[in-house]
């Protein structure tokens, strides 16, 4: 029987996941292709994206969100009855996209394709990281290792532990392919230089590529044939010798309000806020006043996206949602009252 092949897509906060996955979905010519989206968070914000495309690829039956914490620390209880219901339809999905959080590390995800019962109806056709490359470039993903050394110089006590750049190793050490994403952004020296010093952190023979807007054809990042359950042992993690990890470090909530009417000075705020309390991620809908449509915001650190999607539906409750994700002790009342939300 031939087993379904499964892309796991990794990368961390805003790196153009869902991005490529509506490129891929818009690309399929007629496969049938299922989603699962993961997300970390109170509020479900990629799939409601995925399913705002408006490309025939993203019905609703066909993506499915986990929305009950972080994929790979809740294999048994979400990821697996859900790949098997999938499996299990009358004309199953001919592959299948799996996009974790920004916060996941693959490997567990992927050490759960051999478990038996899907290890003979699926397999991982390959893990893609994707970067977000102007992110990197500014310093906010990954550790300048001089910096970090002439701080320990000066006091050796000192634990420079960072969670961001230790997520950032595992996803690099498990790719099959990586996506450096946002390439338009990056000076072309610098994106030269940037791609060397990517190139020396992988795996060998796992190639890197570059993308705007999460824009790889489907034959460069489907069909590897990696058969990635089978080569743990190769796709070295920082994790492997814990029995579980979590996400401590880190933490998210959602900011609801209603109306926006001056657009552009809400944006502003936003900017500002991230800014100031040094904000990861935000990602959401607005309400604006005599706009049929939702507007759709996303940033990763100061930058800011942000463009109209699909319209209101109607008896569809219409209000301002935000997910913000940030280090712990992130300020909620602050940010909230910042971007004029109720309780502020």
């Amino acid at each position: 029987m031939r087993r379904v092949p499964a892309t796991v897509i990794t990368g961390f906060l805003g790196a153009g996941k869902t991005s490529l996955v509506r490129h891929l979905l818009a690309c399929v010519d007629g496969r049938r292709l299922a989603v699962i989206v993961n997300e970390f968070g109170e509020l479900g914000i990629d799939r409601e994206l995925l399913l705002g495309c408006g490309e025939a690829g993203c019905s609703e039956e066909d993506i499915v969100e986990l929305a009950n914490g972080c994929i790979c620390c809740t294999v048994a209880e979400d990821f697996l009855p859900t790949l098997e219901r999938l499996l299990d339809r009358a004309a199953p999905p001919e592959h299948i996209l799996i996009e974790t959080s920004g916060l996941a590390l693959p490997k567990p995800l992927v050490q759960a394709f051999a478990w038996p019962e899907i290890r003979t109806r699926t397999t991982v056709d390959g893990v893609l990281t994707v970067i977000d490359g102007a992110a990197v470039v500014a310093g906010r993903f990954a550790d300048d290792p001089d910096a970090v050394a002439r701080r320990r110089m000066v006091d050796p006590a000192l634990a420079h532990d960072n969670p961001l750049e230790e997520v950032f190793t595992d996803q690099l050490g498990c790719a099959d392919l990586v996506i450096l994403n946002k390439a338009d952004l990056i000076d072309p020296a610098r994106l030269s230089a940037l791609c060397s010093e990517i190139e020396a952190r992988l795996r060998p023979g796992v190639k890197l590529v570059t993308a705007r807007e999460g824009r790889v054809p489907p034959a460069v990042v489907l069909g590897l044939a990696a058969t990635a359950e089978d080569d743990l042992a190769d796709r070295p993690s920082l994790h492997d010798l814990e029995a579980e990890h979590d996400h401590d470090d880190f933490e998210s909530f959602v900011v609801t309000s209603g109306v926006v009417h001056d657009g552009e000075a809400f944006l502003a705020r936003l900017r500002t806020t991230i800014d100031f309390h040094d904000v990861l991620r935000v990602k959401g809908f607005v309400d604006r006043p005599g706009r049929d449509r939702r507007q759709v915001v996303q940033a990763v650190g100061g930058r800011l996206q942000h463009h109209f999607d699909r319209p209101w539906r109607i008896g569809e409750k219409r209000e301002t949602r935000l997910v913000v994700i940030g280090k712990k002790g992130l300020d909620r009342a602050a940010i909230r009252s910042a971007l004029g939300a109720p309780g502020g």
